[in-house]
This record gives structure tokens, sequence and C-alpha cells, in this order.
């Protein structure tokens, strides 16, 4: 089975085209992410062209879309699903969302239940908790470093997070990354920082793609308002 695998939630644009096959991890034949935060519009359809042509696949020779649907900003995260949708359309194809966490959460390797972030701005995180074998048990939320401590308190201890991996800033980004200050302030030992993969997004929609199973609807995982307000009335214009 060949998938094109998009994402576009976090500052990485990831595009790449993915090998499933009936048993084993999904094989990426070309592609990987790039750290753009402000350009996901202009560099997504090139780098799926580029990641077709160095795969030595057309587009039409696909046999479904796999799309990170978030948590993450409003207008990163709805180009990489405009994309897939209207990739999806012209070819028809299946376009199978994914969440953006849970395509982090396949490719990690943990002794035991770990906590993924993403950076939601405005200084709180995107956070869902995960077994050791990556099934997601609380999640996606959106809170402070303080609030997530507090709820992760609460959770029940078989599946409380004990270890920490994520993403807040891109690498190289001179304000830093952030894991190191989060762990400390969680209180969780840090595994290291990850983004979504191209692989790691279709082992998290393997089991319905094995399946044969239809996708779920095209839905965005806002988590927030907008912060978009319909304008008031008019102000009324006095006449001399």
């Amino acid at each position: 089975m060949l998938l094109l695998a998009i994402d576009t939630a976090t500052p990485a644009i990831v595009s790449g085209v993915v090998e499933l096959e009936d048993a084993g991890p999904p094989r990426v034949l070309a592609g990987e992410p790039v750290f753009a935060a402000r350009s996901h519009a202009e560099l997504l359809t090139p780098r799926l062209r580029a990641a077709a042509t160095a795969a030595g696949v057309e587009f039409g020779e696909v046999d479904a879309l796999v799309c990170g649907v978030g948590p993450g900003p409003f207008t990163g995260l709805r180009v990489g699903m405009v994309t897939a949708a209207a990739l999806g359309h012209a070819l028809g194809r299946p376009v199978h969302p994914v969440g953006t966490l849970d395509g982090v959460a396949a490719g990690v390797v943990s002794p035991g239940p770990f906590l993924v972030v993403s950076d939601a701005r405005r200084r709180e995180v995107y956070w869902s908790a995960h077994t050791s074998d990556g099934a997601r048990v609380e999640g996606p939320g959106v809170a402070r470093p303080d609030e997530l401590r507090e709820q992760l308190a609460a959770m029940p201890s078989a599946t409380r997070p004990t270890h920490l991996v994520g993403n807040l800033r891109p690498p190289g980004d001179a304000r830093g990354e952030g894991m190191a200050e989060l762990a400390d302030q969680l209180g969780l030992p840090l595994l290291g920082t990850a983004f979504p993969t191209p692989d790691g997004l279709v082992a998290a929609a393997s089991a319905e793609l094995r399946a044969g199973r239809p996708p779920a609807p095209l839905v965005p995982r806002y988590l927030r308002q907008p912060d978009a307000a319909e304008p008031r009335s008019p102000k009324r214009v006095s006449t001399p």
C-alpha cells in the first residue's frame, strides 16, 4: 500500500511517501520534515512533489493519504488539511485523519507511560498521554504547565505518564526548545525532542488502513475558540 503522509500542525512541515505492508512497520520511501513555521503554504506542495519524484511514483499511484489533524495553530493546520482534502478529491483517494500527537507517539520508545507535548503558544502546550506502546489514554488537551501538572497528578497511577517527549521549538530556534524546562516543571524525565514523521503518521493509522475501513471525517482538532470575532454594530454617524 502506497500512502502520502502530510502534517502541518507543528513547525515541522511533514510530507512523504510511505509504504505499508500487511505486517511490519511503515517504510518511508521519500520525504523528510523541514522546519519552516511560517512557510507551510509555500513549501508543502513542492515538497510533496519532490518526495513523489524521489520515490519514483506518481500521485495517481498512491492508495490513500494520511493527514495530521492537530491539535495545532489555526493557519498552519489548515494548510495541510486543505492540501490533503484537495489531493484526495482530485485523485479519488481516501484521506485518513490522524491526531498529530498520536503520530509523534507512534515513533516513541518508552519504558513506561509517557506524555507527548507540542507548542500551543500563549505559554501553553498541547498534550496527550499514552501507554508505553503508544496508545492514547488521555487528551488531546491544551493547558499551562502548572495546570497540566495538576491534571497529571489526578490521572490513574497505571496510566499516569512517567516520561516526557515532544517539541516546543524547531531545532536551531534562538529561543531554545524549552523541553528541559517543561520536564522540570512537570517533574518528568525527558525522553527527547520529537516531531511528527511520515512513518509515525502512517503507523498511527495502520490498523484502519490494513483493515480497509473508511476514514473518519477530516475534522481539525483546534481545542481553542478562534481569536477572530464578529464585528460589532457600526457606529452611528451624527448629522450636523
